[in-house]
Order: C-alpha cells, then sequence, then structure tokens
C-alpha cells in the first residue's frame, strides 16, 4: 500500500482547505512568489502552500534521532566509512525513487 505525503494530500484535496494561515511579505517577496506561481500556471495559494509542505515534509524527514551505546556507534561508524562495494539490494534501494518524489 502506498504512503500520502503531506505534499500530495495539499495537492490531491485543494477544494477541502478549512484552515487560514496568515502572513505578511515584502512587496519583493510577493512579487518573486507571484512570478513563480504564474510561471507554473499555479494560484499563489496552490504555489505556496506546495512549496511549504514540500519543505515542511523533507525538514521532518531529516529529523532522525536514535541513541547508540558507545560500541554500537563505533560499530555503525565503521560500517559508514567502509560501505560495501557490490550489493544488488543496496544499489537497489539508493536508485528506487522515494515514494512523494513524481
Amino acid at each position: 500500500m502506498r504512503r500520502t505525503t503531506i505534499a500530495e494530500t495539499h495537492t490531491q484535496a485543494p477544494r477541502r482547505r478549512g484552515e487560514t494561515i496568515n502572513l505578511r511579505a515584502s512587496r519583493r517577496q510577493k512579487a518573486l512568489i507571484d512570478q513563480a506561481a504564474e510561471a507554473l500556471g499555479r494560484s499563489r495559494s496552490d504555489f505556496m502552500l506546495d512549496t511549504v509542505c514540500r519543505e515542511a515534509e523533507s525538514v521532518l524527514l531529516d529529523r532522525r534521532y536514535f541513541v547508540l551505546s558507545e560500541e554500537a556507534f563505533r560499530k555503525f561508524s565503521a560500517m559508514l566509512d567502509k560501505p560495501p562495494k557490490d550489493n544488488p539490494r543496496l544499489r537497489r534501494l539508493l536508485e528506487t525513487k522515494a515514494p512523494w518524489e513524481p
């Protein structure tokens, strides 16, 4: 079963918006955002929400915290410093697109 990402949730159901987000921008920022949205044929709101959701997802996916003992950390570091040379399963994993990528 394929997971739905934050950005896809917004893209799939733009009409079900019920919350308001207010923010202030400089004239220059607004013009830049409008120019980019227009270049993609999108509304300012759609462009901003898609972009912000993509960035939010990226931030959350980069936040992984785990605790290791000193010995486990040494082993982990050694594995990272010397990755396997030829591992077809690892190669396939690294070449597979993430579910949220088009």
